[in-house]
């Protein structure tokens, strides 16, 4: 490799790229009927973005899940992927049996609520996250990243609901502390209460300082840290 025509500076540039904003926005999702998939992605109660067409040869239509920083788009001349060809999609939800609840309402068909087997992956199943099986109900512990339910839009593109409620350790900036949306910080309140129950039954006594628990057992929950006892 030839070095020649590199000035000083170079190294430092190319270092300095991994400190630039990378943020992952959009999906595209391969559809065979653009009208039939708007009617679906619109009936799963997502933001409508944009909707342009030509009237001839192209068209572009973008949702955006409730709370997600990430679109998907489909239309027409917009992918060469065949239709249904998009697997392994993940909507990361605080609450599964709610996220299931309300496709089921908008009558989507929605898998019962999964879990992995542990150490073993290989089965009869649809891969996931973990492996090819897939145990009927949430994770036995509520663990965080256990449980999972899937659906397919029309086309047979794949999504899938994981549930996380505190995230692993470096994945949330401890410094800030967001919520996507109302019912995940509702959720996240409920958690903390639950919590803070058990610490007064510690305790044996009323705790007036609760507001300041509430406060850090939901920033330790979502950044990963070290939650009050």
């Amino acid at each position: 490799m030839s070095t020649k025509g590199l000035s000083k500076d170079d190294g430092t540039k190319s270092a300095s790229v991994a400190d630039l904003d990378m943020k992952f926005e959009v999906v595209v999702i391969p559809v065979s009927d653009v009208g039939r998939a708007k009617e679906f992605y619109s009936r799963l109660g997502w933001r409508l973005d944009a909707d342009y067409d030509n009237n001839n040869d192209f068209r572009v239509i973008q949702f955006t899940p409730p709370g997600s920083a990430c679109s998907i788009i489909f239309g027409k001349n917009l992918t060469a992927a065949a239709p249904g060809s998009a697997q392994g999609l993940y909507l990361i939800v605080a609450d599964i049996e709610a996220a299931r609840e309300n496709l089921l309402r908008r009558d989507v068909k929605v898998s019962e609520v999964f879990h992995g087997a542990g150490d073993a992956y290989t089965g009869p199943d649809e891969p996931y996250l973990f492996g090819r099986i897939r145990v009927k109900g949430p994770d036995p512990a509520h663990g965080s990243y256990r449980s999972f339910a899937s659906f397919r839009d029309p086309d047979g593109n794949g999504w899938l609901f994981q549930e996380i409620t505190t995230r692993l350790p470096g994945r949330i900036d401890g410094t800030t502390t967001t919520f996507a949306s109302a019912s995940d910080l509702a959720s996240a309140f409920r958690r903390a209460e639950a919590a803070h129950g058990e610490h007064e039954k510690r305790a044996g006594q009323r705790d007036e300082n609760w507001p300041d628990w509430y406060a850090a057992y939901m920033v330790a929950e979502a950044s990963g840290a070290e939650l009050p006892k």
